[in-house]
């Protein structure tokens, strides 16, 4: 079973990224796993051409520490293997301005961007791209990515119509918890960078004295009932999925333990540091060492290409070039 998956280098990583996406792509690693660092991605944003260049490093770093292996699996830079955006390219022949302009996220951001650019309306082709030159059977996804999924559905359907079978039309899989990690201080929205309070996200690489910090001052309600229940007791549902998803437990299951919120929460900052102390271990000795983590993104994009070139060939083939 082909699996592809992808990840933007903005910011620090999280545990929403973590227990939402990283975890599942480390349960799954397989050798027909190909899994990408979306840099490519990332210039739909205002950042810092060194800061990219650091981040997509720690982001390279962070995933070996939290157990991916190039030895497993295809572990990649998008922007090393040039097949993705000459696909792009292709497939933006294909989709629709109509169908670009109506996804929810594009609608979300550019109303809060004032000249926002272009990339940002067309990157769910780009995603497509990225997940057709790999022929994925299945793609982890959030409930964010949806809609971007869809449409790379559409447009596989679509362009097989018109101009043969080429791709595969891949599937969503969703992990079972946590696949929506909610903001500590505003537990109605998704745990975001771009969104978030100092204290609404803990990333992977924040201090035991930070992670403590934070989980004790989430936003939880005042009746002071432990039980799980999104609809009525956001804050206090995100917190027992988090539980959960490191526990490897149900939500209810861990509610049943505890009568007092200091409780559940003392115990879920014990557990959140102890997960991951041995990634912050690991990812220190990692990123110490740049160049044999350049060397191995190099191997990892020549394995990518070996799959991805010959694929785009057929397309553009298909398409008169």
């Amino acid at each position: 079973m082909r699996i592809f998956s992808g990840i933007q280098p903005s910011g620090s990583m999280h545990i929403g990224n973590y227990l939402g996406a990283v975890r599942q792509w480390v349960d799954a690693q397989n050798p027909e796993a190909f899994y990408c660092i979306v840099d490519l991605h990332a210039l739909t944003l205002q950042i810092d051409p060194a800061d990219l260049r650091e981040q997509t490093l720690d982001f390279l770093a962070t995933l070996l520490a939290a157990g991916l292996d190039p030895e497993v699996c295809t572990l990649f830079i998008q922007s090393q293997v040039p097949y993705h955006a000459q696909m792009n390219w292709l497939l933006e022949c294909v989709a629709s301005y109509g169908e670009l302009s109506r996804m929810t996220q594009f609608k979300d951001k550019a109303g809060r961007q004032e000249g926002y650019r272009v990339g940002l309306l067309t990157y769910p082709v780009l995603m497509a791209a990225d997940i057709l030159l790999y022929s994925a059977d299945q793609v982890p996804v959030g409930d964010d990515q949806r809609q971007h999924l869809e449409l790379t559905r559409e447009i596989a359907e679509r362009f097989n119509h018109r101009y043969g079978e080429v791709f595969t039309v891949p599937a969503g899989v969703q992990p079972r918890a946590s696949a929506r990690v909610m903001d500590l201080q505003e537990p109605t929205r998704k745990m975001s960078k771009s969104l978030a309070s100092p204290l609404g996200l803990i990333y992977l690489n924040d201090d035991p004295s930070e992670i403590d910090k934070k989980i004790k001052k989430a936003v939880t309600d005042t009746d002071n009932e432990v039980r799980f229940d999104p609809a009525v007791k956001p804050g206090l549902s995100n917190l027992l999925e988090m539980f959960a998803s490191f526990s490897g437990e149900t939500p209810a299951t861990v509610a049943q333990r505890y009568e007092r919120y200091g409780d559940l929460k003392a115990d879920l900052s014990a557990l959140v540091i102890e997960s991951l102390t041995p990634i912050q271990q690991r990812y220190r000795e990692l990123r110490a060492d740049v160049g044999a983590l350049r060397e191995l993104a190099a191997r990892g994009a020549e394995k990518a290409a070996d799959v991805a070139g010959p694929l785009y060939q057929r397309a553009a083939a298909a398409m008169g070039l």
